[in-house]
């Protein structure tokens, strides 16, 4: 968890000198975190509040998991906005935006981190709605999201700028075979889309960054069916390095 939560920290604390211009001394900034009930998003939730910002999260499901989240956020004396909203879904993430205007009247940094995986399988067992499903969350929701951001944070909308953190996986440069190719080819999406998105804006106030996790522990290896996936995969990974040095 650390070498991601590092990660995330670099791209907030950065982002927070970055916007210092864009922060009026009365509001603090405010930054949007999807998938932020659980996981690496719950986690860069709370480290967001403890530095500063006022903090949205977007959630699917477990609607008692982001209200545990939102209240460690006033805990720390920042104000938290927890909505329900399937960030494939173009309808519900204009609400999502719409409700963080409303709330905050402002964005100054995205977090684009909501996504799933499904159970293990090979490529031949996949079925479409399942591929249709993982691209939808993973890839296209995060387009969807920077495209409402966009219009909030840019310049060219008389936005006062902004960040976009995109976050990936390692499966995107190592594939998941025998796993999750879907899962795997959805992040290398990302990637790209990361990529040319950080050349359009760069002008425009908004920088986009991409954090590539390791192995880290989170529920959401549950849903590939293998819910202690971590310690095998860092062993080997482990041995691995400790042979190559020897």
């Amino acid at each position: 968890i650390s070498a991601c939560l590092v990660g995330s920290e670099m791209c907030i604390r950065d982002s927070s000198r970055k916007t210092d211009r864009m922060t009026d001394e009365s509001q603090a900034p405010v930054i949007l975190i999807t998938g932020g009930s659980r996981g690496v998003g719950a986690a860069t939730a709370r480290l967001a509040a403890a530095q500063g910002y006022d903090v949205a999260i977007s959630f699917v499901a477990n609607e008692s998991a982001a209200l545990s989240v939102a209240s460690d956020v006033e805990a720390l004396g920042r104000r938290a906005l927890p909505v329900r909203a399937d960030n494939a879904d173009p309808a519900q993430v204009a609400a999502l935006f719409a409700a963080i205007d409303k709330a905050f009247g402002r964005l100054d940094v995205l977090v684009n981190n909501a996504a799933m995986l499904a159970r293990q399988s090979r490529l031949e067992d996949l079925d479409f709605e399942r591929v249709r499903r993982v691209f939808a969350v993973n890839s296209i929701g995060p387009i969807l999201c920077a495209q409402q951001a966009v219009k909030r944070m840019s310049t060219r909308y008389n936005g006062r700028g902004g960040s976009v953190i995109n976050i990936s996986s390692a499966s995107a440069r190592l594939g998941s075979p025998n796993e999750y190719v879907d899962y795997a080819a959805s992040k290398g999406a990302v990637e790209t889309f990361t990529t040319g998105f950080a050349k359009e804006v760069a002008r425009e106030g908004i920088r986009v960054n991409c954090i590539r996790p390791g192995h880290i522990y989170t529920e959401m290896h549950a849903s590939g069916g293998e819910p202690d996936r971590v310690n095998p995969v860092s062993y080997t990974h482990l041995r691995a390095h400790e042979t190559g040095r020897n």
